[in-house]
């Protein structure tokens, strides 16, 4: 995410926001960069391809469906928009302590005896860790002492839209997001490769919320279909 950081500060933040006497290292200021453009980004991620998603993918017949809601495109937008900011809190303390070098993240793949091999073996690897993962918080979030509290407001959109694809209780879709975040601090992983797969997971959490999801539930991690 430094990547990202460097970018905001070199060509905007520092030139227009941020006094020239305040160093671009200090934590305060970081977080600070970080909260505006993690927001920033996933809500330009979020509405653009949840509309592209929503106009050229889903089945509108669906919306027929009696267990559609009335005005539910307006209020899981509504949940989204409302939701991200909290979700965005944990996940920029995250990001804080990537950019101050914590994590096993890497920019060149000289670094690693393996070069490319590496890098591969290093995006297989985080499908595999991150889907184990969130399969297990994801039945762990069914469970009846949270079930109710954290979960269930997602299942309000028995027959989900797009939009509904981060309309979650603001813990909830941290817990969810939580394994793509830890493990560059487990194993070593390439910026350029993290940032593109964080970008990925962003777009698979809408495509699985696209009415054809649930067709897919036996091969992927999709959106699971629990009600009550």
């Amino acid at each position: 995410m430094d990547l990202v950081l460097n970018i905001a500060d070199y060509y905007f933040f520092t030139p227009y926001i941020y006094p020239a006497t305040w160093p671009e290292d200090n934590i305060f200021r970081q977080a600070i960069t970080l909260l505006i453009v993690t927001n920033l980004g996933a809500y330009i991620l979020y509405f653009f391809f949840a509309t592209l998603s929503y106009y050229f993918v889903y089945d509108h017949l669906l919306m027929k469906h009696p267990q559609f809601l009335k005005n539910q495109v307006s209020r899981e937008i509504m949940h989204s928009v409302q939701s991200m900011p909290w979700m965005s809190i944990p996940t920029v303390s995250l990001f804080l302590l990537e950019v101050r070098g914590y994590s096993k993240l890497y920019d060149g793949i000289g670094e690693f005896p393996y070069g490319w091999f590496q890098l591969v073996a290093s995006v297989l690897s985080f499908l595999f860790f991150t889907d184990m993962l969130i399969y297990w918080i994801h039945r762990g979030l069914h469970h009846k002492l949270v079930y109710k509290r954290l979960h269930k407001p997602h299942h309000i959109w028995k027959i989900p839209t797009p939009f509904a694809s981060h309309a979650f209780h603001p813990l909830d879709g941290f817990l969810q997001s939580l394994p793509y975040h830890i493990y560059p601090f487990i194993f070593p992983l390439h910026k350029v490769v993290y940032l593109g797969l964080y970008i990925l997971v962003n777009i698979w959490t809408i495509s699985i919320h696209d009415g054809n999801g649930y067709k897919n539930e036996k091969l992927f991690n999709g959106a699971c279909t629990k009600t009550e």
